[in-house]
């Protein structure tokens, strides 16, 4: 491990750390007052003294930023001149319209600096080779964070993108490097191809994977299905990280496996209940960012959507800093159902317990009596209409409540997974603002 990519700011108590980002918050509140359009509206409208915000605390008294107020008024983000912009970016549009982020040069260098401390966290140092089975072009954030990450930390990086096992195990074989960066579900089919094809995977150069895009571990910081999947067939050292374009920062495991640290330096973390108060301890909660340090497009208390738990205990690797648990799932994502509130990272964890399902996509809509419904079409060597019963069973154990099956091909669930543009694989469709009837 690198002790230059090992902020010393991390190692502080927690007392320590928050009155560092007391300083750090009124340091950026100036900023977004000189320079942002949209904050300083907001200050203006909502009355607000920003002399008056001292803390972390403070924060209550300034209204959210959403993902809306990012699609309508996205230039508005903008706090210099267009001249100053190194590289444009885009999300990937999961909850809603893509939103276009600007990167100064600064920028990018904290984005650097935010996966080489990252990368540390999870054991990572000079010298080592890591591969990229992730896009860096497509306007994607997360490609190019990662390449410039490892640059800095003094690390090799081999860009191979997604997709294309063939290419994987030919690079691995060629290079022989020892970490990978890759979504989890990818990694169970480059060991598919590895089993067709005569591969000694268990016993190639790869040690280290580190996921993105999908959670890999359940509330109780267990692996989940995903996870076990892979380690029971290739015994990796898995680490889960937890990030976004808007925060421009990422939350990554150390080698205790037990929840994403939280880097003082680069954002302010809240978590927020349905009326934007901070939940109580133990509660879940929306997690909402400030960041620090950001030139191009800072943010003031945006809401990811995203909801997870967080651990404040000090860590055993030495760090103090808070821990963000998995994802539960997503605010616009929430699925009522026969009485049931899910979320579908729950049904992907059945679906990835089922051996024979090769894919799947979760569908939902809005029923002829206007209440959730739950569609999963899926495909599967040898299953069909006859496992049905079997499959449902599967969903009334663990959530009391069964959706309905569509048994499709595999080329359907590929075509339904990677739609047009679409970056990442998508797993989740939201038809209940379109009032299809699909029964």
């Amino acid at each position: 491990m690198s002790d230059s990519f090992f902020p010393e700011i991390e190692k502080e108590s927690q007392q320590t750390i928050s009155g560092y980002q007391d300083r750090r918050l009124r340091e950026a509140l100036s900023y977004l007052l000189l320079n942002s359009p949209f904050y300083r509206e907001l200050f203006s409208k909502q009355a607000i003294d920003i002399r008056n915000i001292k803390t972390t605390a403070d924060l209550v008294h300034i209204p959210v930023t959403t993902k809306n107020d990012l699609q309508i008024r996205n230039e508005d983000f903008l706090c210099v001149p267009k001249n100053k912009v190194i590289d444009y970016i885009t999300t990937s549009g999961t909850l809603g319209n893509p939103v276009t982020f600007a990167m100064t040069d600064k920028d990018l260098d904290r984005l650097a600096y935010n996966e080489a401390i990252s990368f540390t966290c999870a054991g990572g140092s000079p010298g080592d080779v890591y591969q990229l089975m992730t896009t860096i072009d497509r306007r994607f954030m997360a490609g190019l964070a990662y390449f410039l990450g490892i640059r800095m930390l003094g690390a090799s990086v081999v860009r191979v993108g997604n997709g294309i096992p063939e290419l994987q195990w030919d690079t691995i074989q060629r290079i022989r490097p020892g970490s990978i960066v890759a979504v989890p579900s990818f990694i169970l089919k480059i060991i598919e191809y590895a089993e067709q094809h005569g591969i000694d995977y268990r016993n190639s150069s790869i040690k280290r994977a580190i996921c993105i895009g999908e959670p890999l571990r359940k509330v109780d910081l267990s692996l989940n299905t995903l996870g076990r999947k892979i380690v029971e067939k290739w015994p990796l050292k898995l680490f889960s990280t937890y990030a976004s374009t808007e925060m421009g920062t990422s939350f990554t495991e150390c080698l205790e496996g037990n929840g994403g640290h939280h880097h003082p330096e680069l954002i302010i973390v809240e978590f927020l209940d349905d009326n934007d108060k901070p939940v109580a301890g133990g509660e879940p909660g929306e997690v909402t960012v400030t960041t620090l340090g950001v030139e191009g497009m800072p943010l003031l208390r945006f809401k990811t959507g995203d909801i997870c738990h967080h651990y404040t205990a000090p860590c055993r690797c030495g760090r103090q800093t808070t821990r963000l648990g998995p994802l539960i799932g997503r605010k616009n994502q929430m699925i009522k159902y026969k009485g049931t509130t899910l979320f579908p990272p729950a049904l992907y964890d059945i679906l990835d317990n089922i051996d024979a399902i090769s894919g799947y996509v979760v569908e939902v809509y809005t029923n002829q009596i206007g209440t959730d419904e739950i569609l999963i079409h899926l495909c599967g060597e040898g299953i069909g209409e006859e496992k049905e019963k079997d499959i449902k069973d599967h969903f009334r154990a663990k959530l009391r409540v069964a959706p309905m099956i569509s048994f499709v091909s595999e080329n359907i669930i590929q075509q339904m997974q990677f739609p047009g543009t679409s970056r990442k694989a998508v797993k989740f469709i939201d038809n209940r603002d379109k009032n299809l009837n699909l029964t």
